[in-house]
């Protein structure tokens, strides 16, 4: 699962991802940080639960969660007829799983904004309807291929051609996909279309020094569009955290203290973003590591065990699953399973955020 950051020039964009996939904080903790291309990074999913587990279970090292960024060119109005970048653009979109649009929520002559002043609404509809005419020439494209073979008595493809007239209707409505109400048959049917508007989206206002919480009415504007299609909001100053991400651990926390803030933004928008493409994590504890590993929310526990590795989910038995709140109220596992909380879970279990487990296996 990977996000993709967009936005219009000069809105902080590239910044903001530099930051994410460049902070010496991360590489200092032991987080699975890389670089993979210029323009993607693995970013660490900041989880204070990963300590609070260390301090009952003593262990060699700690992993979070990991999140795939990919910082997509920016985009600007014509982009789905091909200006600019835009074919580049709608391409690298359409192969993420969620969308974080960064917007600009700052006033600064020295940066010149691209549509010659700073309103955040105007900066979300160009972007939001480029990605639409998109989707709208995907789906016209797309209907006559599916109306030939409905023809000939094809049923997937009768299936597929009410799809595209119903994703068709609801743009012509001006609304994005993703405000659509859909069933869960008909959701699987549009995200395997590859249908940019049907994506989640996170709004990051990339805001100034003097307003680190967001509480200018530029955020307030976004806020109340991100409310409007239940999308979430995260204020970010990326130049302050920019700089955050080239010092060493005291140093940050110096910072840190001195601008008020109990982590840098960068954490929140890594937890968001991880929230916002439906992931959740489960742990594993034991003298060697202790790891936090990604599932989809609603992943049953064989699906999860095959995150570590196919044997786990092939031959799964059973799972032994204990909570965070055991663990602290009885202080180890032994003490969980004398006091009968270590919970034996089957194949029905559905995995929910924060589990402690251990998977029995056969192959």
């Amino acid at each position: 699962m990977e996000a993709g950051i967009v936005g219009l020039p000069n809105v902080g964009k590239s910044t903001l991802f530099n930051a994410l996939t460049s902070s010496k904080g991360a590489q200092s903790a032991n987080y699975p940080f890389c670089t993979i291309e210029p323009n993607e990074g693995i970013v660490p999913v900041p989880d204070t639960r990963l300590e609070r587990i260390q301090y009952w279970i003593k262990t060699q090292r700690v992993i979070p969660a990991a999140l795939k960024l990919v910082d997509i060119a920016g985009i600007v109005k014509g982009a789905s007829e091909g200006e600019g970048l835009g074919n580049k653009f709608l391409a690298h979109i359409r192969q993420v799983d969620a969308i974080l649009q960064v917007v600009r929520c700052f006033e600064d002559s020295e940066v010149i904004h691209v549509s010659g002043k700073v309103d955040p609404l105007s900066d979300i509809e160009i972007v939001e309807t480029e990605l639409m005419l998109a989707d709208i020439q995907t789906l016209e494209n797309s209907l006559p291929r599916a109306q030939r073979s409905a023809k000939s008595g094809d049923k997937e493809a009768k299936e597929r051609v009410g799809v595209i007239e119903a994703c068709m209707a609801h743009l012509a409505t001006d609304q994005p996909l993703r405000t659509m109400t859909m069933d869960p048959n008909l959701r699987r049917a549009v995200t395997g279309m590859g249908l940019m508007t049907a994506k989640p989206i996170l709004f990051v206002a990339n805001v100034s020094e003097d307003d680190l919480v967001g509480q200018s009415p530029l955020v307030d504007q976004v806020r109340q569009r991100a409310r409007e299609i239940g999308a979430a909001v995260v204020p970010v100053c990326a130049k302050l955290e920019a700089d955050i991400a080239e010092l060493d651990e005291p140093d940050r926390t110096e910072m840190l203290e001195a601008v008020g803030l109990a982590e840098p933004a960068l954490a929140a928008l890594a937890r968001e973003a991880y929230r916002t493409l439906g992931l959740q994590s489960y742990f594993t504890a034991g003298e060697k590591e202790i790891r936090a590993w990604t599932v989809p929310i609603g992943a049953s526990a064989p699906q999860a065990a095959g995150v570590i590795h196919s044997d786990f989910e092939r031959g799964f038995i059973r799972a032994e699953v204990y909570s965070l709140a055991d663990l602290e109220e009885l202080h180890s596992e032994k003490e969980i399973r004398a006091a009968g909380k270590m919970r034996v879970e089957g194949k029905a279990y559905v995995m929910q955020d924060g589990d402690i487990c251990h998977f029995l296996f056969n192959v």
